[in-house]
């Protein structure tokens, strides 16, 4: 009783226009009410404890390094690099366009962040040389799900945050060579989208540039090697990870490149600041509703409800991610993420299933969402940026929608997958 009267609250007070945040605030104060508790310090300290918690610190690190990037030329020199190493292939803004998100998401770890900076920087290139609006859209949209599963990924961060004993470190390696693969499968889209739409341009590079872009490109390129291996390798935690991409960042903006000056640091600093405050909020509500959910016993019921299928693990999988896909579709990745994973989590550990293979499907699965109508909130970005029309967005954009849920079924039904480079990359353990 307890998890319908939860959900039909959630989605009664989404359809209604309500803010996110406020959404979660009223769902507490629903269940709170159907409990008979009423204690007025029960929503804001439950808020505080979830706001007040070091992983977290992380967020807003990586979100203020993703806007020096975004600001200060490093996503400009992505894309060139990305155009230099396959831009003479037909098509070729197109696949720049796939290795750019690859490259990318390594950099900001932000599925609207990515589709903000690379479609601001592509879409206008696109259009020029002839793209169908709605086709461009899709190729930026699509990529920009690469974001939360190739790390450093804020998505990861808050999954770790909210299910103890998850190593964040772990949920990043395992995102690694999935995230490359999607980004490859994609890539085989584009190469019958091109066929199909007639696009036949190509872009070269004189010797002397090419120099350039490779010379202007490695800091760039050099900042997710350098933050992967020092996580990896035990230099400094996720979170002091994010520190040194914040860091790293205005120094090759600032020093290196001179294309943001000081002044344009605080304007790119205040409007970090916005964003993770929005974040945040999101974090600090979720955890409330999720203390009413825990005293609900909205997880044991949950359990019970799948029960049936805890000894049939691909069963429970499948059952599970179409949740995930339909639960996707009407809302944004973060909330999903800090309510439906305390929820799982319990049931697939029952389940024997890895907690990080898991996770992985999870985030995928929500990923996917934020380019699925009705919700898709990467599609709200790419359709203002680009001046695309929201439904021939959508159209364009099935066949890679298709694809990557082909790959997220792939994952599924084949663990090793994600498990084995993970174990790889974590030196076997």
């Amino acid at each position: 009783m307890e998890l319908f009267i939860f959900l039909g609250s959630l989605f009664f007070f989404m359809l209604i226009g309500v803010p996110l945040a406020i959404v979660l605030v009223l769902c507490s104060i629903v269940l709170m009410w159907h409990s008979g508790m009423w204690d007025a310090m029960i929503i804001p300290g439950s808020m505080l404890d979830g706001a007040n918690n070091y992983p977290l610190m992380a967020i807003p690190f990586f979100v203020f390094a993703g806007e020096i990037m975004a600001e200060g030329g490093l996503s400009k020199r992505v894309v060139q690099l990305a155009q230099l190493m396959i831009g003479r292939v037909r098509g070729g803004l197109g696949y720049a366009a796939i290795i750019a998100s690859i490259i990318f998401a390594g950099l900001m770890g932000s599925s609207v962040g990515e589709a903000a900076a690379l479609g601001g920087l592509l879409l206008p290139m696109m259009k020029e040389v002839g793209y169908h609006p709605g086709r461009a859209g899709a190729v930026i949209a699509s990529g920009a799900i690469l974001g939360p599963i190739i790390p450093p990924s804020t998505n990861f961060i808050l999954l770790g945050a909210t299910v103890s004993g998850l190593s964040i470190t772990k949920l990043f390696m395992i995102g690694l060579v999935p995230g490359i693969l999607i980004g490859l499968a994609l890539m085989v889209v584009w190469f019958f989208v091109v066929r199909k739409d007639g696009y036949n341009e190509t872009i070269r590079f004189t010797k002397q540039e090419a120099i350039k872009i490779l010379i202007d490109s490695t800091p760039a390129f050099m900042m997710p090697v350098l933050l992967l291996g020092g996580i990896r390798f035990g230099i400094f935690t996720p979170t002091e990870g994010g520190a040194f991409a914040a860091i790293y960042a205005i120094l090759v903006c600032v020093l290196y490149y001179r294309e943001l000056s000081f002044r344009d640091l605080l304007r790119v600093s205040a409007r970090a600041a916005r964003t993770t405050s929005v974040v945040m909020l999101i974090v600090a509500t979720a955890t409330a509703v999720g203390w009413f959910i825990t005293i609900a016993q909205i997880p044991n019921q949950m359990t019970a409800l799948f029960s049936p299928l805890i000894d049939s693990p691909i069963l429970l999988l499948i059952s599970i991610n179409i949740f995930l896909f339909l639960i996707g579709m009407v809302m944004d990745l973060t909330p999903n993420i800090l309510i439906f994973a305390p929820v799982f989590y319990p049931l697939i550990q029952q389940a024997g299933i890895d907690p990080y293979y898991f996770g992985l499907l999870f985030v995928l699965n929500l990923g996917i969402g934020v380019i699925t109508p009705p919700v898709g909130t990467v599609l709200y970005v790419v359709c203002g940026i680009g001046h695309i029309k929201f439904a021939d967005l959508i159209v364009k954009l099935v066949p890679f929608i298709v694809v990557e849920t082909i790959m997220l079924f792939l994952l599924l039904f084949f663990p090793k997958l994600s498990l084995v480079p993970m174990n790889w990359l974590m030196g076997g353990n």
